[in-house]
């Protein structure tokens, strides 16, 4: 490693999991990025087994911070909801779960909630004041809600109503490739999703991540909103970054 690093992150996902030693001062990686792909049946156990290869990799002291996101609403520790990873993590004390397998302290974290801080203290939002909304547009729509730097956890704004719908079973990367929704039909989509937020929250600023931020130019400036909103700066280092920031630091 060129660096000792500050904590670990993983980053659990629907396709794969991914973890990196960070140096949480430049918001960097101290060492190449292992990716493991998700267990098809990627059970808590399942799960586990791969966070734990991800962990033994990288060799770091036990006292190292760990932080780990899952795609899912964590609340002390235990997970609420099961978005793109099986249903049985549903009511799991996963904080206890992966401490014991890995025999050390962990700090779960929503996954759109630790992309947003690393956005907040790395990223597009750094010295961004007032209420910054990051949403992650991918399979579905996750978010996460800053006020002035501080984070708002667990919001499950890809899920407010637009037209009787699901936001995010209209407006989600996912949907536009499964519907085949020209670039046009999409931001009118979009749209209307971040028009519902600014009426709702007022923000100061909008920050858009997920894979689809790497074609930010194509279909941001073609939305009219009165907030600004900019492309996430982290890419697919954001969920680890922040993973490990809050282990770390706490918020």
């Amino acid at each position: 490693m060129s660096k000792k690093p500050h904590a670990l992150g993983i980053d659990i996902g629907g396709s794969g999991i991914k973890g990196a030693p960070v140096d949480l001062d430049k918001g960097s990686f101290t060492d190449d990025r292992l990716r493991i792909a998700t267990p098809e049946e990627s059970t808590p156990e399942a799960v586990c087994d791969v966070v734990a290869q991800i962990v033994d990799h990288f060799s770091v002291k036990k006292d190292l911070p760990l932080g780990i996101t899952i795609p899912a609403v964590v609340m002390h520790g235990v997970v609420q909801t099961a978005a793109n990873i099986d249903k049985a993590w549903i009511g799991i004390d996963a904080d206890e779960l992966f401490s014991d397998r890995l025999g050390r302290e962990v700090h779960l974290v929503n996954d759109a909630d630790a992309a947003g801080v690393a956005e907040r203290h790395h990223g597009a939002a750094k010295g961004a004041k007032g209420t910054v909304v990051l949403t992650t547009l991918g399979t579905g729509i996750g978010t996460a809600v800053l006020v002035d730097g501080h984070l708002v956890p667990n919001t499950e704004l890809g899920h407010i109503e637009i037209d009787g719908h699901d936001a995010e079973t209209r407006a989600a990367e996912s949907v536009r490739e499964r519907e085949g929704l020209s670039t046009q039909e999409w931001v009118e989509r979009l749209q209307t999703y971040y028009s519902r937020l600014e009426a709702l929250l007022w923000p100061d600023l909008f920050v858009v991540g997920g894979g689809v931020s790497k074609q930010a130019d194509t279909f941001l400036p073609l939305l009219d909103l009165r907030t600004p909103i900019v492309p996430a700066k982290l890419k697919n280092k954001a969920g680890i970054i922040g993973a490990a920031h809050l282990a770390a630091k706490g918020t």
